[in-house]
């Protein structure tokens, strides 16, 4: 069954918590975008805002690590409440420490690949993972136009998964609209991940719920 994902780098930061609860009905996780303005150029989240908002929400809180040295925030975020970290294949020399890293701290972990990357460098890890990330912008801001080259990576990972028996959830990232939602689907993806495409809508609410109607398939 397909899923929704809301990211939170587009709400009225303000409000969060109403921002949440607006989608919960229809979202399956919050999805939340730790940069340090080093690996991404913003300063985003981090467990300050993770302890704040898990109270809020029963929700996964998914943490998407565009960071350097992503295995030193584990422990914080685990401790904030935290539940399933995905960090950036580019940002690691070896990602077997790191991943062992994360579920030594008691969480979920997935992997991430930038659109220069070729999916094909996570398959060496993909029985250790829950998730893999293929964005289809560039790591940064939200609100960036959707990049087509994601979908043969969704091809290409889902086959492989498919081959091997795997669950990992296969997740896009970056510009998903109601425009190009279906298509991700279709490419391979059980999990959509919106930011922009909720929160500057006029109605957050309806469009998450088309969204996640496309994930699952029923539109």
């Amino acid at each position: 069954m397909g899923k929704l994902s809301v990211s939170i780098l587009s709400a009225d930061l303000a409000h969060l918590a109403d921002q949440v609860k607006l989608v919960e009905p229809y979202a399956d996780a919050i999805h939340i975008d730790v940069m340090d303005g080093h690996f991404a150029p913003p300063i985003t989240f981090g467990p300050v805002l993770v302890a704040s908002l898990r109270p809020c929400t029963p929700l996964v809180l998914h943490g998407h690590l565009m960071i350097e040295m992503p295995e030193s925030q584990f422990e914080e975020l685990a401790q904030a409440g935290m539940d399933i970290v995905s960090f950036h294949i580019e940002a690691v020399e070896d990602p077997a420490p790191v991943i062992r890293k994360a579920r030594g701290a008691g969480m979920r972990v997935g992997m991430t690949v930038s659109p220069p990357t070729p999916v094909e460098s996570l398959f060496p890890y993909l029985e250790e993972l829950d998730d893999v990330m293929v964005m289809s912008v560039y790591p940064g801001w939200a609100g960036q136009r959707f990049m087509p080259e994601a979908l043969p990576k969704l091809e290409a990972v889902r086959a492989e998964l498919d081959r091997r028996g795997l669950q990992a959830d296969v997740q896009i990232d970056g510009g998903v609209k109601l425009d190009n939602a279906r298509r991700c689907i279709e490419a391979g993806a059980n999990v959509l991940i919106a930011a922009s495409a909720i929160y500057q809508a006029p109605d957050p609410a309806a469009v998450a719920r088309e969204l996640k109607a496309i994930a699952e398939g029923r539109a």
